[in-house]
This record gives C-alpha cells, structure tokens and sequence, in this order.
C-alpha cells in the first residue's frame, strides 16, 4: 500500500519539490510480526535529517499511524518512509512556509540467499566517487543519483552490494549499507562529516559495542586499510548483516564478530 498525506495513492503533484529537486528525506525499515522495529530511532533520524533541511517533520504518532495502516495484515513486510518540502513555485527558493509531503509505503521482504548471511558477499569496488558536501554529510537524504551511478556499474546478481569510496580515496559504505570493519582487534566504521550516510543500524551497532565495553571507532579508512582488515562488514535495517567475503582480489573467511554484532542487533528496544 502506498500513503500520500494519509490517503492512498500512487502519485504526487508535479510541483513537490521531492520530485523537481530531491528536496526532502527517508528512511527505510521493517514491520516484523507487525511490529516496526527499532521505531523510535527511527523517527528521531527522520526528525533530525527534516530538521537539518528546514523541512517540517511530520509528528510521530501520526506517522506511526499510518505505517500500520499501510501494513495492513502484512506480518513482516519493509516500509520507505519520505518526507519531501512539499510543492512549491519553479526555481529553488524554498516555499515559505513550506508545507511537506509524507509518503509511507511497503513493500515485500527481499529474498536473498542463505549464503549471503552464512557466507558472505562478493563486494563490487565502485568507480563512481562520492562528493564532500559536509552540509548533507550523514543525511538520507532524496539526492541519491551517486549512489544509482555506482549501483549501474554492475548486473550479476550474485554481486549484491558495491563499495563507495569518496573524493580521497576513503571508503564510506556500500551503495545501500554502512561499513564496519575489524582492525587492530576492534571494530572501525567511516567518519561520515563529510559525505555519507548514517544508518539506524549503524547507529545501534556503535551504541550496544560501547555497552559491551567494545568500542566502535569513527575514522577515515583508506580502501588500502579496508582491504588490509580481518573481518569487513556491512550493515543496514533490511539485511542485518552481511561479512563480506571478497573485494577488489581480496579474500576473507567468515570470522566471529558478524555473528557478535548480530547476537547485539537480536536485542530487542522499545
């Protein structure tokens, strides 16, 4: 089912600004057993990417709401959320006020194979580079065009995700997850202040890894570092986790901590 401002529908006007500019914001998530997992973090990053724009924030039990009216019977299903600063006069000053557009809608749960989860994933090295705009760094924003370039680069399906790296050479996460890797006997994930963008799952990882008195370290990490690590991980709010197993000629087998972080992400939140 497709929402739009609480009605079902399939469009929106040709003059939201989500549409002419990708003016707006998402977020993506599941409904297990027809319960939103991880809800809270979840609307306090929508809240927080519209406040970085300026963009008005729907109010949370409405929100709420309508992601359950949009699952419907759906037990376990994936639901995109999309906030956009609504229609507004040609050019790119910003209507004001602004009155915003709220999408929910679901979709079934990809099917991926045993492997990619028991095994680990084969990881295209992407050529499409990622732009330095600190202003928009972590945000999930609806300019997305690097992140479709790079995911054009490659058709095989046993390929399921590519590494981005920016401007200098860092890698940043995969076309539709966050990175994590295992080096120096700890656990590194990118520094995001410049481009990037910072998940929910990449979040609860950091959170519970400093609970478990196990730090997760922001840092610049050159692709020579990545591929230089014992364990590289990937991570977003629809697949959990993923090791991956080969990158650029570079080989892992599958190590220990996929399995820790995914004994942490197991725990329940309200």
């Amino acid at each position: 089912m497709i929402l739009v401002n609480g009605v079902a529908a399939d469009s929106v006007a040709a003059t939201d600004r989500g549409l002419a500019y990708g003016d707006g914001v998402f977020r993506t998530l599941l409904v297990k057993q027809g319960k939103a997992r991880y809800w809270r973090r979840h609307y306090r990053k929508l809240e927080c990417d519209c406040t970085a724009l300026a963009v008005p924030c729907p109010a949370e039990a409405l929100l709420a709401e309508e992601v359950k009216r949009a699952a419907g019977d759906q037990a376990d299903c994936v639901v995109k959320i999309i906030v956009t600063r609504g229609s507004g006069e040609r050019g790119y000053a910003p209507p004001q006020p602004a009155a915003s557009t709220r999408i929910v809608m679901t979709g079934v749960l990809p099917q991926y194979p045993a492997e990619f989860a028991r095994t680990g994933v084969k990881l295209h090295l992407c050529a499409t580079r990622l732009a330095h705009q600190p202003r928009l760094a972590g945000i999930k924003h609806l300019n997305r065009l690097e992140n479709v370039l790079a995911r054009a680069e490659w058709s095989d399906p046993a390929i399921p995700e590519g590494l981005m790296l920016d401007q200098d050479g860092n890698a940043i996460g995969g076309t539709m997850t966050n990175l994590l890797i295992v080096a120096d006997g700890g656990l590194m994930t990118p520094d995001l202040s410049r481009c990037g963008v910072a998940g929910v799952t990449r979040e609860r990882i950091m959170d519970v890894a400093g609970a478990h008195g196990e730090a997760c370290h922001e840092a610049h990490i050159p692709l020579a570092r990545v591929l230089e690590a014992d364990e590289v991980l990937l991570v977003n709010s629809v697949i959990g986790v993923w090791q991956v197993a080969e990158c650029a000629g570079r080989t892992w087998r599958a190590g220990a901590a996929a399995a820790r972080v995914r004994q942490w992400l197991d725990v329940e939140e309200s």
